[in-house]
């Protein structure tokens, strides 16, 4: 993170294009929230936006089931591709347990994070800590050069003092510059990723803007494909003005399609299809 302002978060709010991207966002989400279903049935519509978001997490590290396959299995301690739908199942589970901790706490809560989505398969003593010096790092769908263990640690302790400290930054602002900066940390030995997409969707719902946890952003970011999502990603490790507005517009457009995909989810449920 680039910026100096006193409000870095706040600055990112003000380059070019976010203030729409925000604008877009907080208007589609609005729609959703303002449906007829939301008002009876709205646990059966986070139910499923919790299941579809955790499908296309999965997809993003690498387990892209259909959704169907994840609705049915009830076993995932098979191979990796079984453990990682289940990494990213338990991490949806837990991220609203989590909510009144983040903003006191958020390393306790990342910590946690990696303990649920490792589930076992790290070694017990690389679970739930920022990796050490020459420990290695398991994200093959992100290349950017991995930063050395003490800067992990300065930066890490950086984004906390942010969200300790508040910032008058929209929720997406936030949430993109959460998402970025783990995944370009890349602070644990393993899942990462999972990582940094559940902690997105803590601030999205701990900000007030996705209450209810029904505009599930990993949908949108598995929608738009992998390519496009390092693409958009090598844009926040660049640092440049453009590249940072590029990945919060990114991040913008998959909250946006995962709110189109709730917003299906309540038609069926209007209509008793689902």
């Amino acid at each position: 993170m680039s910026t100096t302002a006193s409000d870095p978060l706040a600055a990112l709010g003000s380059l070019p294009g976010v203030p729409d991207a925000v604008d877009s966002v907080r208007k589609a989400v609005d729609r959703v929230y303002g449906h007829r279903v939301m008002r009876r049935r709205s646990n059966e519509v986070t139910a499923e936006a919790a299941l579809r978001g955790s499908r296309g997490s999965a997809a993003l590290a690498g387990a892209d089931w259909n959704l169907e396959e994840v609705r049915r299995r009830t076993d995932f301690s098979g191979d990796d591709e079984s453990r990682t739908v289940g990494a990213a199942l338990r991490l949806t589970a837990e991220a609203g347990q989590l909510l009144s901790i983040w903003r006191q706490s958020p390393l306790r809560v990342l910590a946690r994070l990696h303990l649920v989505a490792a589930g076992g398969a790290a070694p017990e003593d690389a679970v739930g800590r920022p990796r050490l010096a020459g420990e290695p790092v398991d994200e093959p769908l992100i290349e950017a050069p991995l930063p050395a263990a003490d800067e992990v640690a300065g930066r890490l302790e950086g984004l906390s003092q942010l969200i300790i400290a508040g910032s008058a930054a929209p929720a997406l602002v936030t949430a993109a510059v959460v998402h970025g900066e783990l995944l370009a940390l890349r602070p644990f030995g393993s899942r990462n990723g999972l990582v940094a997409r559940t902690a997105e969707r803590i601030v999205l719902i701990g900000s007030g803007l996705d209450p209810k946890s029904i505009c599930p952003a990993e949908v949108g970011h598995a929608e738009q494909g992998r390519a496009a999502y390092v693409a958009a990603f090598e844009g926040y490790t660049a640092g440049t003005p453009e590249g940072m507005a590029a990945w919060i517009a990114h991040c913008g457009r998959s909250v946006e399609l995962g709110v189109r995909e709730s917003t299906a989810v309540c038609e069926a449920l209007q209509r008793g299809a689902a």
